[in-house]
């Protein structure tokens, strides 16, 4: 978690997040982020992680538009419920966000932070809902129950 708080901070420092939210956040949870000698900082952390993350670095709300979120209509005095809403707004595993994790692959290197797609965890993936199908009345005979044997 101290790799992508300082991944944050040098991203935040260097005047990366600006236009490149997105792709920040999809680096964040998606990617393996280490040193140029190969030290690991992190292989992803959990939507709740960074939300709390970027509470505690207090970032600007601001970004959240960049994601697709209106700052207005989200939870303005729960900044952690905040960024997790901005987070999944921000369609993290889109084509939008891969876009924008490559184009800082290059300035986070320059930054000192070599990102790779993770080997351990996932990309982040689409979120579905869960949806039972109700089974079609015309087509489906209900289950027929065997007759119950009498005892003697």
């Amino acid at each position: 978690m101290d790799g992508i708080r300082e991944l944050l901070e040098a991203a935040r420092a260097a005047g990366l997040t600006t236009g490149r939210f997105r792709g920040l956040l999809h680096i964040a949870i998606g990617r393996t982020i280490s040193k140029p000698d190969g030290t690991k900082l992190s292989t992803g952390v959990t939507w709740r992680a960074l939300a709390s993350l970027l509470k505690t670095l207090r970032y600007d709300p601001e970004l959240g538009r960049e994601a697709g979120a209106d700052p207005d209509t989200l939870s303005p005095r729960d900044r952690e419920r905040y960024w997790y809403a901005v987070i999944a707004l921000a369609r993290v595993d889109g084509p939008e966000a891969r876009a924008e994790a490559e184009k800082l692959v290059a300035p986070l290197k320059d930054a000192g932070f070599v990102v790779t797609p993770s080997t351990t965890a996932p990309p982040p993936a689409k979120i579905r809902p869960i949806v039972k199908e109700k089974p079609d009345a015309k087509t489906e005979k209900p289950e027929e129950k065997s007759p119950k044997k009498k005892k003697k």
